[in-house]
């Protein structure tokens, strides 16, 4: 572990609100193959069971990967994400392939709770962003969002039993997609359960330099705040092929529905 404290660092417990400009957006959008989105959403309508025009909410949606795609499998769909740019992208790429989903501006809390979707996705590893409060209202929001009988899969891969094994604190890392190239790095910070990664993106002569911050939380903890939202039937996988989660994968799949009236 490096001398370096990250608990000594200043991140905004909102990060989010700023970090998703256009370099780090056009850089996940390039980033991720057009057959991962294709096998993501085989397990979601497999897992969940979804019929065609089922209404879903893609939450946050960020540039609208999995909205689009759904949409384009004929699903009614609602995507929010606070990131104007991410939506504003969204919505042109939906124009130009003649498709209509809803995309609004909003924080990932920020959802109708009324009962009206047969399913929500969380995809993207966003559910670390929050601290325990507001997790536990996000997925109370969801709880109300969903219909009995609905379902949810959550992309998450900042779970303990994925992080912690085998990490080594500032361990740098390059990443490039097209002309954007990306450093990183991440470090744990032991008091708050939290991993920080820091990012500097570069684009010719432009430069960004960025940290996200991902709160850390076992699966335990996970299935009891999902239980405690109104959720039941809860699942665990390391991708999208349903191998089961076992301790060091880099991903989690979370599937679960909302508890029958």
């Amino acid at each position: 572990m490096s001398s370096h404290d990250p608990s000594d660092d200043a991140v905004p417990a909102d990060w989010y609100t700023e970090f998703f400009t256009e370099l780090p957006n056009e850089f996940w959008r390039r980033a991720v193959p057009a057959d991962a989105t294709a096998s993501e959403l085989d397990f979601i309508e497999d897992r969940l069971a979804l019929r065609p025009g089922s209404r879903v909410l893609d939450v946050p949606c960020g540039s609208g990967r999995h909205t689009l795609a759904l949409s384009a499998r004929g699903h009614d769909v609602v995507g929010v994400d606070i990131s104007e740019e991410a939506v504003h992208h969204a919505r042109a790429a939906a124009r130009t392939a003649g498709l209509r989903p809803e995309v609004v501006v909003a924080e990932m809390r920020e959802i109708p709770r009324d009962g009206s979707f047969d399913a929500a996705v969380c995809m993207g590893n966003s559910l670390g962003y929050l601290a325990l409060d507001g997790l536990v209202e996000f997925l109370s929001a969801l709880g109300a969002a969903i219909r009995p009988g609905g379902g949810l899969v959550i992309d998450y891969s900042a779970a303990a039993e994925s992080v912690l094994p085998g990490f080594i604190d500032g361990r740098p890392r390059d990443i490039a997609a097209g002309d954007i190239v990306v450093s990183g790095s991440n470090a744990y910070d032991v008091a708050g359960s939290r991993l920080l990664s820091r990012y500097v993106f570069v684009r010719g002569a432009q430069r960004l330099e960025a940290t996200a911050l991902h709160h850390v939380y076992t699966i335990a903890h996970l299935r009891r705040l999902l239980a405690d939202s109104g959720f039941t039937r809860i699942e665990h996988h390391a991708g999208p092929d349903g191998s089961p989660f076992a301790v060091g994968d880099g991903r989690l799949l979370l599937t679960a529905h909302r508890t029958a009236a």
